[in-house]
């Protein structure tokens, strides 16, 4: 695949997905799976936090870890875990059958009798269908995207890892002409519906509520589209290893494929320049050629380098050292 072409990096570009940038106030962050995305994420959200900013965090990742590294059991619905900042984990799952529940109560009092148990099977089969519960994730994201800027300045997006991620960014467009083919249909049913009123002398409703439930989607879904392709700021997370650079490339090309920009990059795990002994000489000389490489690769974009903790993080406590370094101007 061929490279994305080399632009040099706005001056004015944030070098931190800490930094403000009123412009795009949503930041998520995306990557390989294992490179630190809901420990970089937790701790975006605390930096902005400190810095005056209420600030949502959203985990989409099942792996559901958010809870872990702020100390905190985290729900669907927003959990105050600091000051200005609440933090959320989104179940998968869950979605589906919250999403799947409304559409029943929506279309219930108009289906035959007769037909209700068939229609209750297909949707009863629909929830393990392919793409049901990225679906339904979805759907809840652009209702967290419409709470920015209010009741929070920032919402930070601790992505699944990177092949999700992309679906779920691909979303939008594809569930908009799908539901934009629906309302089509919806609307030559109702228009055969008033015509045949109209020659029977009968009134019927102003309006058809499955239009206005499709309507209503579509115009949620292409605000969800244009929030994150002009309000977002997408941080690739990677770790200086062949396999992660290789990944963070692709995945820059196919979010341009997209529309949606990259606002910079997140090499965590950096050995620090004072690490002794021979093993970790060697590894910081091997990471030093991976740096090199990712900076071929993806050096038109921001980037701050993240070293690595001596300690994993377990606690809220332990994110200080890399909220630090997200804050740190430069």
């Amino acid at each position: 695949m061929p490279r994305a072409p080399r632009r040099a990096p706005r001056p004015d570009a944030p070098a931190s997905p800490a930094a403000a940038d009123a412009d795009r106030p949503i930041v998520l962050l995306s990557g390989k799976g294992g490179v630190g995305k809901t420990t970089l994420a937790a701790a975006t959200a605390v930096a902005l936090s400190e810095a005056g900013a209420r600030t949502l965090l959203v985990s989409t990742d099942p792996a559901h870890s958010t809870g872990d590294v702020l100390g905190r059991d985290l729900g669907p619905e927003p959990t105050r875990v600091g000051e200005r900042l609440d933090a959320l984990e989104l179940d998968p799952d869950r979605a589906a059958r919250e999403h799947l529940a409304s559409v029943e109560e929506a279309v219930a009092d108009r289906v035959d009798p007769d037909l209700w148990p068939q229609v209750q099977r297909h949707l009863r089969l629909a929830r393990d269908s392919p793409g049901m519960a990225e679906s339904a994730t979805f759907e809840r994201v652009a209702d967290l995207l419409a709470q920015c800027p209010d009741p929070y300045d920032r919402l930070v997006v601790d992505s699944a890892p990177t092949g999700h991620t992309l679906r779920l960014l691909a979303l939008p467009s594809l569930l908009t002409a799908w539901v934009e083919g629906l309302v089509r249909q919806r609307e030559q049913v109702v228009g055969a519906e008033r015509l045949l009123r109209n020659l029977a002398g009968r009134d019927g409703p102003d309006e058809d509520p499955v239009l206005a439930r499709l309507r209503d989607r579509r115009a949620r879904l292409t605000a969800a589209g244009e929030r994150l392709r002009h309000d977002t700021a997408v941080w690739l997370v990677a770790v200086p290893e062949r396999l992660p650079i290789l990944e963070t490339e692709r995945a820059r090309e196919q979010l341009a494929a997209h529309d949606i920009p990259v606002a910079g990059l997140l090499v965590n795990r950096v050995l620090p320049e004072d690490a002794d002994g021979a093993f970790l000489s060697e590894r910081r000389a091997q990471q030093a050629t991976h740096l090199a490489d990712l900076t071929d690769r993806l050096g038109d974009l921001p980037q701050r380098r993240v070293p690595q903790l001596p300690r994993d993080v377990v606690g809220p406590g332990d994110l200080r050292p890399l909220v630090d370094v997200l804050t740190v101007a430069g």
